[in-house]
């Protein structure tokens, strides 16, 4: 098992790179290199940066790659919003991609906050 592998936060944002590359397959394909890729990038790096994190050394550097994870979430957050609003996800899908993501934020703010306490360091804001 790799390091990240023990995180729920990586295994959320796993599902919801999963998710995502599954329900932008159904986008148009002029959107291929638009919407359909950064959504799909805002994923990967959410997943991927707590897996890069997590083979860091000391809490700081890890912390700093959840809060880049945590920065990809909220990109993702306004592109499924988009996507609803454009026509590409119906309601219902962009509900369950919405409630996944919900899910895999809350995950990495907790993660991130307790990287923060094994470094000494509280902070107070919130996404």
């Amino acid at each position: 098992m790799m390091p990240y592998e023990r995180f729920t936060a990586w295994k959320t944002c796993h599902a919801l790179v999963i998710a995502i590359y599954q329900a932008t397959e159904r986008f148009p394909k002029d959107e291929r290199y638009g919407l359909t890729s950064q959504m799909r990038r805002a994923a990967f790096l959410a997943a991927v940066n707590i897996a890069e994190g997590a083979a860091k050394r000391g809490s700081a550097e890890f912390r700093r790659f959840l809060d880049i994870s945590l920065g990809s979430l909220s990109e993702l957050s306004y592109e499924i919003t988009l996507a609803r609003e454009l026509g590409m996800l119906s309601p219902e899908a962009a509900e369950g991609l919405s409630d996944l993501h919900t899910r895999a934020s809350q995950l990495v703010w907790r993660l991130y906050e307790a990287v923060s306490r094994r470094a000494g360091k509280q902070f107070v804001n919130r996404p």
